[in-house]
């Protein structure tokens, strides 16, 4: 298969772009930085852009078997003023909106496109309820951004192309995201829960994450959402027991969550919140997962 992927130079793009070679798929990497990374395989094929419009690639999307869009910002990586959320709302929008513009002018049109998302779709949700794709979307930041972000590539059905949508939890990778940050202060002996510890942390290990991806492509029956978590969410505070049993450090020192909001404000929503997301609909289609249970993914990854 000839697979495109935007944002293919991020932590999971990457992570995917190396999964999917693997099984001698064509790879095609469309990222906003200006040349290929040493760390992208020599054999894909490589474009830059910006980000806004299909010029310089748009004619790659014509005659691929599928698009992968996971373009967009940094969620965590930077405080949220008002200027970075309108930028990061933006980039997703711009770039779904480019990828359905390059899919119109294709002569042979992708048969599957894979639109990213996130848990953050369903907001806060501070009780037990078990989150599956058909909870509505919130109406917070987080919640409009994700919603925003799954239909700027909506019009893509209308042309003829399955389209699904990917929310995902938090992807675990030592390489990016958010585990180096919450395991840093495990290794100075300073870890702990985060906030109450009993927020919900919906998870997903990466080899799980990019393993979806490849099985919603190829699988023809899969459309609409689903939630990319792995099947038994923990709370913040089992999280950190089992971080803290794995790298035999301890795990008792909280981190208060005045402290979080005083230093991310808004931003600190990431880790102050959560939800219980369970993987309904990709069980249900018979994706098997590699690693359900949080330790034996974070002996996997922390080893």
């Amino acid at each position: 298969m000839q697979i495109v992927i935007t944002g293919g130079t991020g932590t999971i793009g990457r992570r995917l772009v190396h999964h999917l070679l693997q099984y001698g798929h064509v790879i095609k990497v469309i990222s906003r930085q200006p040349y290929k990374p040493a760390n992208l395989p020599a054999k894909i094929v490589f474009a830059s852009w910006d980000g806004k419009t299909v010029e310089g690639w748009g004619s790659l999307v014509d005659g691929a078997d599928a698009v992968v869009n996971l373009a967009g910002a940094g969620i965590a990586d930077q405080t949220w003023t008002e200027a970075r959320k309108k930028e990061i709302e933006a980039s997703r929008v711009n770039a779904g909106q480019a990828v359905v513009e390059a899919i119109r002018a294709a002569s042979t049109k992708p048969k599957v496109l894979i639109q990213a998302s996130a848990v953050g779709y369903y907001g806060p949700q501070n009780n037990d309820q078990v989150i599956t794709e058909d909870h509505p979307p919130a109406n917070d930041f987080l919640g409009r951004t994700c919603q925003a972000w799954e239909a700027s590539t909506e019009a893509a059905e209308a042309l003829g192309v399955r389209r699904v949508v990917i929310r995902s939890g938090v992807v675990f990778d030592m390489q990016g995201g958010a585990l180096p940050r919450i395991v840093f202060p495990f290794r100075l002996f300073a870890g702990g829960p985060i906030g109450s510890g009993r927020q919900w942390f919906p998870w997903i290990h990466y080899c799980d994450e990019v393993e979806a991806i490849r099985f919603l492509i190829h699988n023809e029956a899969t459309r609409g959402p689903f939630n990319l978590t792995a099947p038994n969410p923990v709370r913040s505070r089992e999280l950190a027991k089992a971080i803290g049993k794995v790298l035999k450090r301890p795990a008792f020192v909280p981190a208060p969550a005045f402290a979080f909001k005083t230093m991310f404000g808004e931003m600190s929503t990431v880790l102050l919140d959560g939800q219980q997301a369970v993987p309904k609909r990709l069980q249900e289609a018979g994706y098997a997962f590699k690693f359900p249970q949080v330790e034996t993914t974070l002996r996997d990854i922390l080893k």
